[in-house]
């Protein structure tokens, strides 16, 4: 309809700007509550035993201080019985804070000390004094790869490696040009600007309101009830605004309980607020060691590939990525093995980061591929066009919508990627080596089930709601645009609501699934209060829609029109207030059309171009342009959209130049956890990046045809750095991040 193209794909201005701007948008820790206590954790200070002595004396004996809860003295509560286990949780038996004298990882939480003021909370934490019966821990991934073993099923959405087809192992051996080679990658903390934090309203009913930094209320509300006992209408659960978190807020962190826990024992409304050292302590990228080994004739015809991969997880429970199944799809092979297994350790559980899996094994997937090109003598991208493949080999499906030679296509002709000298060393300018290097990127494309709740007032407002959340993604702005779309108003006009239990149930937000899950829920709500004011339009007396149909008129400017004569029209307040209808209000759910999309993979593509200078002497490295070309289907919200593409491309530099948690193993301790050591891409580092958005329809993924974009972005923006670092100086550095004394 017309109405709704002249909304979505709009870049409109964040419809949330203003209060982020202005400081009117509210976070986790800014609610207040009247007589509202403060809590302070004590983080343990070895990597595995048990707690020998725990004396809290000195921290009580501090005016301001309520508490102090520990082992010894919490409440018994049902999930100590029982492992209940979050919408995020992997196969285990989840991390449960003060539950005994066991020291699983180093910095796990062993007291709260509860006081009237953050100050002497944190004032009385320090004198909390605890002694450890230590053992011997061990963090180290390469020390325990020998042992590393298959992982239990049971995290949602993990797939584990396809079954191999044909003889991978065979035609590697007598395959004409052959890469064998292992890459690495460090573990990575998820370090958004808000740290995580819980404050517990404890309402005069028992009842508990309860504001957390989260990627999804309803986790939040269902994890507490079960885990308090308590019955879900009893927990309230809001979080209107979220300062980033990438992957962090999937799963209730620790933080919640504790809050939770506090206010239950002292009927008190309490706040605790993580430090940025604290931030360190709990989930994060797992460090990886993969084997790519890529066989092909010398037409550069790939006739082996075999991924292999070992992850970092906890003592308590299984993480697992999908990191090898992408090389069984991106390119045409009949050859393919795979094999994916965990390490113990004594470390927290890792946790999904933008991209979960897709951004390791791209990286190890197209490094090698970048590899296989020079040893063919073959331009990088000639190499991937000419294994192309238009069906997914693991499933023998084919794509429902692939524009991925597009992306290669425009990318390259935006890039210049004509004008690149192949040899490495051969580009440069002045004492800087130039170099230029590709890679491609794959997401899935899926959605969840969602629902949403939507009411139009008489005087032409719509308010629309869902219990999804906002990471800073552009979820405000792109369901107000799909809802202003849909009945053709104004944006002012039309209010979108989210972050609370009290609203619609929607999925935990990740995946890139939230404007095609929630975006469809939005777009069914709307369609069925679109259809009630045109059911009143035609009954109005002389109305000239009376013999029109839903799919004959356009909702716009307020109005219900006719499309072969936008003159014949009815307002939208005329024909509510002679229906005597002051509301409309509709709520809707939608789930995905399971059967139609099962013929299908469904994902998104990008190709990512990427200019490196390295100074020649030092070995320092500055990405001075990307082109990042994505097939996304329906550009849903253009201007948010494109922030997402850049802020990812901005993570992909920091993932293969600069973010890397250092561990001592020794202590079996992060040691940079702060953000002075733990380095990121800073706007110096930031130079001219270009996004494309190549256009794409797909009628299969939803009904919007929107595939997500949050994850693709950063999907092989590492690889391509260091295939350009390569050009550049004809060094291969296969473990990231790629830092000067490597180079030098």
């Amino acid at each position: 309809m017309r109405g709704e193209a002249t909304r979505i794909g709009d870049g409109i201005n964040r419809v949330d700007g203003r209060a982020k701007v202005t400081g009117q948008a509210k976070y986790a820790a800014e609610f207040e509550a009247e007589g509202l206590l403060h809590g302070w954790v004590v983080s343990s200070g070895v990597a595995k035993g048990k707690i020998a002595t725990l004396d809290t004396s000195a921290a009580l004996a501090v005016e301001g201080v309520v508490h102090v809860l520990t082992h010894e003295n919490r409440p018994r509560l049902a999930w100590f019985d029982k492992s209940y286990r979050d919408e995020d949780a992997p196969a285990g038996s989840p991390f449960r804070p003060l539950y005994d004298d066991a020291i699983v990882y180093s910095g796990q939480p062993v007291a709260l000390v509860v006081a009237t003021t953050l100050e002497i909370a944190r004032h009385a934490a320090s004198l909390v004094r605890v002694t450890y019966k230590t053992e011997e821990h061990e963090t180290d991934l390469a020390a325990r790869r020998e042992k590393a073993r298959k992982a239990r099923p049971g995290k949602g959405g993990y797939e584990p490696p396809p079954k191999p087809r044909g003889n991978a192992d065979e035609a590697l051996a007598k395959a004409a040009v052959k890469v064998d080679a292992a890459y690495e990658s460090p573990a990575e903390h998820h370090n958004p600007m808000e740290m995580h934090a819980t404050t517990v309203v404890h309402e005069p009913d028992g009842a508990l309101t309860i504001y957390d930094k989260t990627q999804g209320v309803t986790n939040t509300q269902t994890y507490v009830s079960n885990v308090f006992g308590l019955k879900p209408d009893q927990v309230r659960v809001i979080s209107p605004f979220v300062g980033g978190a990438f992957g962090s807020g999937l799963r209730p962190q620790y933080q919640v309980f504790l809050a939770v826990m506090a206010a239950q024992v002292l009927k008190r409304s309490v706040r605790v607020t993580l430090t940025r050292q604290q931030m360190f302590t709990f989930g994060y990228r797992p460090a990886t060691w993969q084997r790519v080994a890529l066989g092909a004739t010398a037409e550069g015809k790939l006739e082996a590939v075999v991924h292999e991969a070992i992850g970092e997880t906890s003592r308590f429970e299984d993480y697992v990525e999908v990191v090898v199944n992408w090389s069984g799809l991106l390119y045409q092979c009949d050859n393919a093995r795979y094999d994916y297994k965990v390490a113990e350790l004594d470390v927290y559980t890792p946790l999904d980061m933008r991209a979960p899996g897709a951004v390791l094994g791209l990286y190890a997937l197209e490094s090698a591929m970048d590899e296989l090109s020079y040893a063919l003598h073959m331009d990088p991208l000639a190499l991937r066009l000419a294994n192309y493949t238009e069906r997914d080999q693991n499933t023998d499906k084919p794509f429902s919508s692939k524009e991925l030679r597009a992306c290669y296509a425009q990318g390259a002709a935006r890039f210049g990627w004509e004008k690149r000298l192949p040899t490495p060393r051969a580009m440069r300018e002045g004492n800087k080596l130039v170099g230029w290097g590709m890679a491609t990127g794959i997401w899935e494309a899926m959605q969840q089930k969602a629902a949403a709740r939507a009411v139009l007032s008489i005087d032409g407002k719509l308010v629309v709601g869902s219990g999804t959340s906002d990471i800073g993604t552009g979820t405000y702005t792109a369901m107000t645009q799909i809802a202003a779309s849909i009945l053709g108003l104004p944006i002012a006009d039309v209010t979108f609501k989210l972050g609370d239990t009290t609203l619609p149930p929607a999925p935990l937000q990740g995946g890139s699934w939230t404007v095609a899950s929630v975006g469809t829920a939005v777009k069914a709500v709307c369609e069925a209060v679109r259809e009630q004011v045109f059911k009143l339009a035609k009954k109005m007396k002389g109305s000239p829609l009376a013999q029109a149909s839903l799919d004959e008129v356009i909702f716009a400017g307020g109005e219900v029109r006719l499309a072969r004569d936008p003159a014949q029209a009815v307002s939208i307040a005329a024909a509510m207030r002679a229906g005597e209808a002051f509301t409309l209000e509709e709520e809707t759910s939608t789930l995905p059309q399971l059967q139609e999309q099962a013929k299908y993979t469904r994902a998104t593509h990008s190709a990512v171009f990427v200019e490196v200078k390295v100074d020649e002497d030092l070995g320092k490295v500055e990405v001075t342009r990307v082109v990042s070309a994505i097939a996304g289907g329906r550009i849903v919200s253009a201007k948010t959209a494109r922030s997402q593409i850049l802020g990812a491309v901005v993570w992909g530099i920091g993932m293969a130049l600069e973010e890397e948690t250092l561990m001592d193993h020794d202590l079996g301790r992060f040691m940079n956890h702060n953000l002075a050591e733990y380095h990121v891409p800073v706007n110096a580092d930031v130079r001219d990046i270009e996004v494309i958005f190549v256009p794409e329809e797909d009628e299969v993924v939803n009904p919007l045809g929107a595939k997500g974009l949050g994850e693709i972005g950063i999907v092989g923006v590492a690889a391509a750095i260091a295939n350009a670092v390569f050009h550049a100086t004809g060094k291969r550095v296969r473990d990231l991040p790629i830092t000067l004394d490597k180079l030098l």
